[in-house]
């Protein structure tokens, strides 16, 4: 699908990020200037082959959608969607300057447009703590309609903070009140109809990922 070049906000009661301009400046800081590697991590953890259809959601100024398009070579496509009109702007212009054939649209994740069995890989990257969790819950149960059957879902997110240090880091990343995090999303996976499911660390310290798929 296709989606418009002016788009509306949604109406969502997920937290939704309006300073896109700045994005990338506070995730590189973050990071500690390894935005970049942050998304090769994630691509590598995807598990991307050749010729997957691939959507993103979440996408942000779209660094990951747009690294996603390698792995997926020619015959393969992919799709990022955000409820934030300015991210997906910001997305849409990186992406015409790398010359990526990246379909952003702005949508909330628990009201995808796309049809049924569509994609074999969705990725979630930073934005599944952004929401309730009743609308995790909505948003994973849309993820798991859209995924073809054995498609697979990645979601790398914050975990919850432990010790001084941890809770320290959280509050410098403006994620004090933190309550549903990376290691809560098992469980919901499970209760959306994903099996194999598997989770782990990361290099980023803070950082944790879950993966599963739908079945076969």
């Amino acid at each position: 699908m296709t989606h418009p070049n002016v788009d509306s906000a949604p109406t969502t009661r997920g937290n939704v990020i309006h300073w896109a301009v700045h994005y990338d400046q506070v995730v590189s800081l973050l990071t500690l200037g390894r935005r970049a590697r942050l998304r090769q991590m994630t691509i590598a953890l995807a598990r991307i082959q050749p010729g997957d259809r691939v959507l993103e959601v979440g996408c942000g100024t779209g660094d990951l959608a747009i690294g996603a398009c390698a792995p997926a070579g020619p015959h393969g496509s992919v799709s990022g969607i955000d409820a934030g009109p300015e991210m997906i702007a910001v997305a849409r212009a990186k992406a015409a300057r790398a010359g990526a054939a990246v379909d952003f649209g702005v949508e909330p994740i628990e009201a995808l447009t796309y049809p049924d069995a569509t994609f074999d890989i969705v990725l979630s990257s930073l934005m599944m703590h952004h929401l309730p969790d009743d609308l995790k819950r909505q948003g994973l149960a849309e993820i798991a309609r859209v995924l073809k059957p054995g498609g697979r879902l990645l979601i790398v997110d914050v975990k919850r903070p432990s010790g001084r240090l941890g809770r320290g880091l959280h509050m410098l990343m403006l994620h004090g009140r933190l309550e549903t995090a990376i290691q809560d999303l098992p469980a919901m996976l499970k209760d959306a109809g994903f099996v194999g499911i598997e989770a782990g660390a990361t290099e980023f310290g803070v950082l944790g990922f879950v993966r599963g798929q739908t079945r076969a």
